[in-house]
């Protein structure tokens, strides 16, 4: 049986245990993975009572959710290349009541995914803190692994950001110049690395609907989410997989993808809850969400394969 360090704690010394460059640098073949986001243990119930600071006493429909998700992905064949979390693991802030135990009811519940499918873990608001502190940073750490890194499967290199460093950063101002630094070099390497595409995991989104968009609680303030998408679109980032918005949302800007992926846990639109499923083949990068009970059903193995061909 793995560890908690084997499952938790893969990412570390800004990478990703198996997923390094030596071992994964050639394209092979087309291949999948799961991108979740928001699980985020006590919403549920904290926005039902209107209390979102200090709400969130209980967390079970949460648990259910991850674990019918985590029941859903482990019968998907072939197995996906990994699953990645966008964020918001749970829903207590740093500090706050609630927290130890949100956390390791999620961690009983992911435990439960299949082995031979590493996880993935993005920091988000609620789990270093709407203004994170080097200590939060540490803290989150020492649960889920490095807040950034940068890994690679089949030819094409991930990026996991902070994005919680681009919306405030004015309590930790050396882990924000530390990741602009590490970030510069990953995005100048991709643009002269043989990677088939780059892709960038970040839990805020840099848009929700338009790069001119206004700024928002749910996006990144404008003058920097446009220099943010011209540095991407000049190192050749292909897309940009981010959650928070607890709705699906997104849209295309000078070839960047942004897709902003619904939560496995609470709703704050129509969506159902659910998973996006990434098929990256050696052109392009697709993707498409399922619900929960979509996910459930059998005849996925079909649909997979045809995307896969």
């Amino acid at each position: 049986m793995a560890t908690d360090q084997e499952i938790f704690l893969k990412a570390k010394n800004r990478t990703f245990s198996g997923y390094t460059e030596e071992e994964q640098c050639e394209w092979k073949e087309p291949f999948y993975f799961i991108l979740a986001a928001d699980p985020q243990l006590g919403l549920m119930k904290a926005w039902s009572v209107g209390d979102c600071e200090n709400g969130g006493d209980e967390w079970g429909q949460e648990v259910t959710l991850t674990q019918q998700a985590v029941q859903a992905v482990n019968k998907l064949t072939p197995r996906p290349k990994f699953m990645v979390l966008c964020g918001d693991l749970i829903h207590a802030m740093p500090g706050t009541q609630w927290r130890d135990e949100q956390e390791r009811d999620l961690k009983d519940a992911l435990r439960g995914v299949d082995p031979a499918i590493p996880l993935v873990f993005v920091s988000g608001n609620h789990d270093i803190g709407n203004t994170p502190t080097p200590e939060t940073i540490a803290q989150y750490r020492r649960s889920w692994g490095d807040d950034y890194f940068s890994f690679w499967v089949g030819g094409v290199l991930f990026l996991v950001l902070n994005s919680q460093l681009f919306f405030d950063s004015s309590a930790c101002p050396d882990q924000r110049a530390a990741h602009e630094a590490w970030l510069s070099e990953q995005l100048d390497s991709a643009k002269h690395r043989a990677c088939r595409h780059t892709v960038v995991f970040q839990h805020i989104p840099i848009f929700l609907r338009s790069p001119e968009e206004d700024n928002d609680y749910f996006n990144l303030e404008k003058t920097f989410r446009l220099q943010l998408l011209e540095r991407f679109h000049k190192a050749g980032v292909k897309a940009v997989f981010s959650g928070h918005y607890h709705r699906n949302a997104g849209g295309m800007h000078n070839g960047v993808d942004m897709v902003v992926t619904s939560a496995i846990g609470c709703q704050l639109g129509t969506d159902p809850h659910g998973l996006r499923l990434v098929v990256v083949t050696e052109e392009k990068v697709v993707h498409r969400y399922y619900s929960l009970d979509e996910l459930s059903k059998t005849g996925m193995e079909k649909e997979l394969r045809d995307l896969l061909e």
